[in-house]
């Protein structure tokens, strides 16, 4: 009588006790990396996922220019125990988180330098609490891409409305151990109304800026990244001069390029000011230049015109006086 012979394969016990060992060696460290990275997971998303996902606290659209600018210096702090947080100077000392008055249409320029020794980010929001909610126009870097010990970063704000405004640390937890500050804006001051556009004035400028994407393709800016020199350049000209901007496309990816009023508005390109566009974008290595008229007194913006590109860090101030 024929009988089937087939192979059983066992393990011993010491060879199981060492495979349970090594599991649980993997489970321990990929604990400790995901705890290690706490803030990062728990951080706001990215400005181009939360606008894919509908997400909007709020609705605050960037204010014409009146003409008055201000410039704010504003400095991280921290206490020697990193408890307490706070701009230029600590909770009970001189210069303790300035409360900024201002008038809608005002145009407040933040320069902002991280004097402390963690990581710290910028933003302005009208949201009471948290750290969401921030005016794209405002933001310097981010949870995600914050500015180290030593670096600076400059943005600005023109309020479209009275009320009260907060500028904070966007890293999270941060503006709850103290770096706030409040911004108070009243009523537009009579005479202030927008200006509108010269005639043409006769003057020429040539401006050069170029698609340029940080290797993982997270970070996109204008002719250097953050933090190195010559990132997103702002440029001023008069009502009526003659502009011409000329850009190659040093990337990777698509980019067009567009003067706007609202760097979330993609759509609304002003003054004929598009160099190729989001349906026919300029290639990898592709160049090309525009030349327009600058239009009425006012704050722009200069971007990619590719959705989300500019809420990823491709847009720069265009300063029409």
């Amino acid at each position: 009588m024929n009988q089937d012979n087939q192979n059983i394969y066992r393990t011993t016990p010491a060879r199981t006790g060492k495979m349970m060992v090594i599991m649980l060696g993997i489970c321990i460290v990929g604990g400790a990396i995901f705890f290690s990275m706490w803030d990062y997971w728990t951080s706001a998303p990215a400005p181009v996922v939360a606008q894919m996902a509908g997400e909007s606290e709020h609705d605050l659209q960037p204010g014409v220019a009146t003409g008055k600018h201000m410039e704010v210096s504003l400095k991280f702090v921290e206490s020697s125990d990193f408890r307490t947080l706070a701009f230029n100077a600590l909770p009970g000392e001189e210069g303790h988180n300035p409360v900024i008055n201002a008038n809608v249409g005002d145009e407040i320029v933040f320069n902002v330098e991280n004097a402390g020794k963690s990581f710290h980010a910028f933003g302005v929001t009208a949201d009471a609490e948290g750290f969401a909610g921030i005016v794209p126009s405002s933001a310097i870097n981010s949870a995600s891409n914050p500015l180290k010990p030593g670096m600076t970063g400059t943005s600005e704000f023109i309020p479209s409305k009275e009320g009260t405004y907060y500028y904070i640390c966007t890293v999270p937890g941060h503006r709850e151990q103290g770096m706030v500050g409040e911004i108070i804006v009243g009523a537009a001051q009579a005479g202030e109304a927008p200006k509108a556009a010269a005639a043409p004035t006769g003057v020429h400028h040539d401006f050069n800026v170029d698609f340029v994407e940080s290797s993982d393709f997270r970070t996109l800016a204008f002719n250097a990244l953050p933090g190195e020199e010559g990132h997103n350049p702002e440029f001023r000209v008069n009502s009526g001069d003659e502009v011409t901007f000329s850009t190659v496309n040093k990337g990777k990816s698509f980019h067009a390029f567009g003067i706007v009023s609202d760097p979330e508005n993609f759509n609304n390109v002003l003054w004929n000011s598009a160099i190729a566009a989001a349906t026919n974008p300029l290639k990898p290595g592709q160049d090309g230049s525009v030349t327009f008229t600058a239009g009425a007194p006012g704050t722009y913006y200069y971007i990619c015109t590719v959705p989300g590109h500019a809420l990823q860090g491709m847009q720069g101030s265009f300063i029409v006086e």
